[in-house]
């Protein structure tokens, strides 16, 4: 057995874990401009904490419709959905064991047994991520499922950061509140990526996420219909912005801009350009946003 380096600071697990967190700040690099620029807006310890849960969260996503389904594509054995069992499997190992092999599910469960959150999210997490290895039409309580697994739970991963991290005491009443608040956020972020995605999703993946809503039908109304939800989430979370430690408060505010900017510019698009086009935010208004959340504003 090879003795630990000396010369390094942390030595050992600390050491690990810290090669283990700069391979999760790789991933949130690689994977998302937007994202990482708001990271850059929490505190010093926050910031490393959302970092790590990103991180398995992608993870998750490129194994269920991204690279692990290309390259069983490209002629390589994988199989998505034994990838994602193997993925759950060593998440919760690693909770116990405060190691794993796996450097993202290594710095995902550190951050996790620090912040005070387990398999209560993690495991509906899991389970909307393996809805999308079956391609399907959602009805409303199945669509209410996945946004919670998939984007609600994040929400309140992240929260536990926030929280841990921010220096304020919170009564229970505060907490459920807040919590209310960041499912809220991540429901905004999941329903408005899958509505400027929607074309993708249908022709590509066989998916239609929303419940009674294809691109053969879809129209302005249903368009606005689902703004309009969309901004009620967002309203939800706004409302607890000034109740969040401020080393996160601006971070959250900057995502709430962006997923608002958004959202508006989808309710400008007609419904039939929306079925084929990708509805994006410029990055000079996306640094603009960013600008006026490290400055303190919280909306538009």
């Amino acid at each position: 057995m090879t003795a630990p380096d000396a010369t390094k600071q942390p030595t050992g697990l600390g050491l690990y874990t810290h090669a283990a967190e700069q391979a999760a700040s790789q991933v949130i690099a690689a994977y998302s401009t937007s994202f990482g620029w708001a990271t850059k807006l929490l505190g010093t310890d926050v910031r490393q904490s959302v970092k790590n849960i990103y991180a398995l969260v992608r993870v998750a996503d490129e194994i269920v419709d991204g690279a692990a389904a290309e390259a069983a594509a490209n002629g390589g054995e994988v199989k998505p959905g034994v990838e994602l069992d193997q993925l759950e499997a060593d998440t919760y190992a690693a909770l116990v064991n405060g190691f794993s092999a796996n450097l993202v599910v290594h710095a995902f469960a550190i951050t996790a047994n620090e912040v005070g959150f387990g398999r209560e999210l993690i495991e509906p997490f899991f389970y909307s991520m393996r809805q999308d290895l079956v391609n399907q039409r959602y009805n409303q309580a199945a669509f209410d499922r996945y946004v919670y697994g998939s984007a609600e739970v994040v929400g309140l991963m992240c929260l536990a950061a926030f929280i841990k991290y921010g220096g304020v005491e919170y009564t229970r009443e505060e907490k459920l509140q807040l919590a209310a608040g960041a499912r809220a956020l991540g429901a905004a972020f999941q329903k408005v990526n899958f509505l400027r995605d929607i074309a993708a999703d249908f022709n590509a993946l066989g998916r239609s996420y929303f419940p009674n809503v294809t691109v053969d039908t879809f129209n302005n109304a249903e368009r606005d219909r689902l703004v309009a939800d969309i901004q009620a989430d967002i309203d939800v979370a706004s409302r607890e912005l000034p109740n969040l430690p401020k080393s996160s408060s601006r971070a959250v505010a900057a995502c709430l801009m962006l997923f608002e900017a958004l959202n508006q510019r989808i309710a400008q698009t007609p419904a039939d350009l929306l079925v084929r086009t990708r509805i994006r935010v410029p990055n000079a208004q996306k640094l603009w946003i960013l600008i006026k959340a490290r400055m303190g504003v919280t909306h538009g």
